[in-house]
């Protein structure tokens, strides 16, 4: 606590979020090998219930603290550095819906819409206020990806397994076009600009992200349709990738933080995009690389959790709000 005023100096910040996303993430990767007959389904239900009670935790607890933060929710949205992160609340939602269709069909369609709406009219707003408001070039970081581009892009593969097909493509419009126009604006500010702050540099794994995302909602919005679009986006997806396996000798360097759970979910992503490559190429002993992949990152994320057991145990978790 602050003697000064008795207001609490760490919190509840948005990119706690980050950790239901991750979650949400691997169960999606277990429910994806699941469909292609690779894992059981009972792994991915067990994740999206962890998932959806580390959420509600999270929910409760930042929903009672914002009200008496200064400037409210408006501070919050507005943040250069947290508001985007803001928009993981309605798209966690969008995916636990989604895992909910599978055994509730109804309720997680009525469940999925309203998240849907709640998550575009919210990229709505904070494009809105980005344009309105201005934005400090050197404040700018991958995270911004997440309203309209993970959000579109969820939504366009919720909407297609609710069976909402032109609904699906308008989200897929959606997400792919904030996209190319987003992207551009970030990686001019990585390449030109002076590096990120080392609080920020997890959120270079988001990066990897929007080409799986893509692929994955057009393969959903497609049923399954492998063509040149779909070659392309595993293209982009691999050089991603391997981004990622260059900036390793940066985040090695970087000490554990909640900003870690950035890399949990565009890894699940691009390693439940990659399954589905496997099944489709089948290459010999496409079950181990499957299990392969599958494991890789279902260690990842568990490791990930462990590290942030640990770090509460010794309360060095939670952010400093000030």
């Amino acid at each position: 606590m602050n003697a000064r005023n008795s207001e609490p100096t760490v919190g509840i910040t948005p990119n706690l979020f980050g950790i239901a996303y991750g979650l949400t993430g691997l169960a999606g990767c277990w429910g994806y090998a699941a469909l292609l007959h690779f894992a059981p389904a009972l792994v991915s239900d067990i994740l999206c219930v962890l998932a959806a009670v580390v959420w509600l935790t999270l929910l409760i607890s930042y929903a009672s603290q914002v009200p008496r933060r200064p400037g409210g929710w408006h501070a919050e949205l507005t943040h250069p550095v947290l508001g985007p992160f803001v928009s993981l609340i309605p798209i966690v939602g969008m995916l636990l819906s989604i895992g909910l269709m599978r055994h509730e069909r109804a309720a997680g369609q009525w469940l999925f819409g309203v998240f849907a709406v709640v998550t575009v009219v919210l990229a709505g707003w904070l494009t809105g206020q980005w344009i309105s408001g201005g934005l400090d070039l050197d404040k700018l970081h991958p995270g911004y990806v997440l309203p309209a581009v993970a959000g579109g892009l969820i939504a366009a593969i919720g909407a297609s397994l609710a069976g909402w097909t032109g609904l699906a493509r308008v989200f897929f419009g959606l997400g792919v076009v904030s996209w190319l126009v987003i992207e551009s604006m970030i990686l001019a500010r990585l390449y030109f600009r002076p590096p990120l702050p080392p609080q920020l540099q997890p959120t270079l794994a988001i990066q990897a992200a929007p080409p799986a995302l893509a692929g994955l909602a057009y393969l959903a919005v497609s049923h399954n349709k492998v063509d040149a679009v779909t070659f392309g986006l595993a293209g982009y997806t691999l050089l991603a990738a391997l981004i990622q396996l260059r900036l390793v000798g940066v985040y090695r360097h970087l000490h554990f933080n909640s900003g870690f759970w950035a890399y949990a979910f565009p890894y699940a992503a691009v390693a439940t995009f990659t399954l589905h490559w496997v099944a489709y190429a089948h290459p010999p002993g496409y079950r181990i690389w499957a299990w392969i992949v599958i494991l890789a990152i279902t260690a990842f994320v568990v490791a990930l959790a462990a590290e942030t057991t640990a770090a509460l145990a010794r309360h060095r978790f939670l952010p400093q709000l000030r």
